[in-house]
């Protein structure tokens, strides 16, 4: 019988290492055969981690965040258009209304794209106008008509098809205006050039983009229902890679899924998991993955190695299937078991290239759910998918008719917790990515490809784990 290691197990042997400043570690890795990340951290498609907001925000820093399932296909695909929008060179195809919609009208879209304008077109797609937050400052009725609200056509600032990013962003600065149109000679609407995506581009250039410097965004995907209907629904709202979300991931539904995803949606990446083995590895590679999600029972709320007595250490899963993988350059997310910027170290040098986290994220400013006060502390929650809580919350949105004895019968594989809440997305990976930049000092590596799967690692003892941390003094 094999002995399995969990991250705590081990510690990385330091090395000599030429690196002067942490700063001039590259963290540039592969999360695909075909997508690469300035920063190799995914966020967890989990209810209480990734919607929207956060995934906009790890696409900015440079990684990327996964959206979760467990709502209805057009939530879903409503949060992937939101990233897909948020930041671009040229907005192609930006958002329009019509002249006679209603101020109320005009307002659900902007909530509902998480925009302040919109540009006003007519039948044939001519440009007439622009409503903007300014416009209603004042609060006009709800059904007054934009036609009347809205800066018309004469008023207009616009730019013509074939302008430079460079002549855009001197017209919007001239002009101080934040929403420049772009129209052909016809005034038919071409595009759309904001101050807020210029600035963005400055302001965090290690952003994970698409071809149409769109940020890029992934979604998960089930393996029953409408699972394929998802999938083609999300491919053609933008999304970047797919992931197929199932707890076990070496099974006949995640492998005639995966078939079939890449069968319906041959042009997107596609991620499968989660797995433990090698032999499950080289199944969903064989099947068609560009990216095998690791990790079976070690998340912090995940509790499928006590209910089912099945799983296997983190560390030594990521280091056997990271071997069979390599056998088909195929990249691995070590998924869950991360507790400190030490373990992203140990799962990259391991063999990952990228590391999902849930816990260390989901008590950000920008995970779904509301902050509370306990004992006069600030909190949010968190919860396993395979939760009881989140079975009712699924059942509550879905409207479930099936009977009340299903509730009794459900077996949970996950717990609801609370976590502390840790400010902004951009604070914690500040840390965590610093630690890890250091941590691949030490071991002398100054690209993640000197370091995943040829650092050499030491096992410890209970007593060594005890002198990694703090001891022998009182914390201040």
């Amino acid at each position: 019988m094999e002995t399995g290691l969990s991250y705590d197990d081990v510690l990385l042997i330091p090395k000599r290492s030429s690196v002067k400043s942490r700063k001039d570690v590259s963290t540039e890795t592969r999360l695909t055969k075909k997508i690469k990340l300035n920063m190799p951290v995914v966020s967890a498609n989990m209810d209480t981690v990734t919607e929207s907001e956060m995934a906009i925000t790890m696409a900015q820093l440079g990684g990327i965040g996964i959206i979760h399932r467990f709502n209805t296909t057009e939530e879903q695909v409503m949060h992937v258009q939101r990233v897909k929008r948020y930041r671009n060179a040229i907005i192609d195809k930006p958002l329009t209304i019509k002249p006679n919609y209603t101020l109320c009208q005009a307002k659900d879209v902007m909530k509902d794209n998480g925009v302040t304008g919109l540009l006003v077109t007519n039948d044939d797609n001519r440009l007439i106008g622009i409503l903007t937050s300014r416009d209603i400052r004042f609060k006009p009725s709800e059904e007054t008509l934009v036609s009347e609200l809205m800066t018309s056509k004469e008023k207009l600032v616009v730019g013509n098809v074939g302008i430079s990013i460079e002549d855009a962003k001197k017209k919007l600065m001239d002009n101080r205006i934040e929403k420049l149109p772009i129209i052909n000679e016809d005034w038919t609407l071409a595009g759309l050039v904001t101050s807020k995506d210029i600035y963005n581009k400055t302001e965090y250039p290690n952003s994970s983009l698409d071809e149409k410097h769109r940020l890029i965004v992934g979604a998960a995907i089930g393996v029953k229902g409408d699972s394929i209907d998802r999938a083609e629904a999300l491919v053609k709202a933008g999304v970047d890679v797919l992931v197929i979300d199932i707890a076990h991931g070496h099974s006949d539904l995640a492998i005639n899924t995966l078939k079939e995803v890449k069968e319906k949606c041959p042009d997107v990446e596609v991620i499968a998991g989660n797995v433990a083995t090698a032999e499950g590895t080289k199944d969903l590679i064989e099947a068609g993955a560009d990216s095998i999600k690791i990790g079976v029972g070690p998340g912090s709320i995940c509790t499928t190695r006590i209910v089912t007595g099945s799983g296997y250490p983190q560390m030594s899963a990521v280091m056997n299937c990271a071997k069979e993988a390599d056998k088909h350059d195929v990249p691995i997310i070590a998924d869950g078991g991360i507790k400190i910027p030490g373990d992203i170290t140990k799962a990259i040098a391991a063999g990952a290239s990228t590391v999902m986290l849930g816990n260390l994220l989901a008590g950000t400013e920008e995970s779904p759910g509301m902050a509370f006060i306990k004992n006069g502390k600030r909190f949010k929650v968190i919860r396993g998918m395979a939760s009881f809580g989140a079975k009712l919350g699924r059942e509550a949105k879905e409207k479930s008719t099936k009977d009340s004895n299903d509730a009794f019968e459900f077996v949970a594989e996950g717990v609801e917790a609370v976590v502390p809440y840790r400010g902004s997305v951009k604070e914690v990976l500040a840390q965590l990515i610093g630690g890890f930049r250091s941590g691949m000092s030490y071991c002398g590596a100054t690209k993640i490809s000197e370091l995943r799967g040829k650092a050499d690692f030491v096992k410890i003892t209970a007593a060594g784990a005890r002198e990694s941390n703090s001891h022998d003094v009182s914390l201040v």
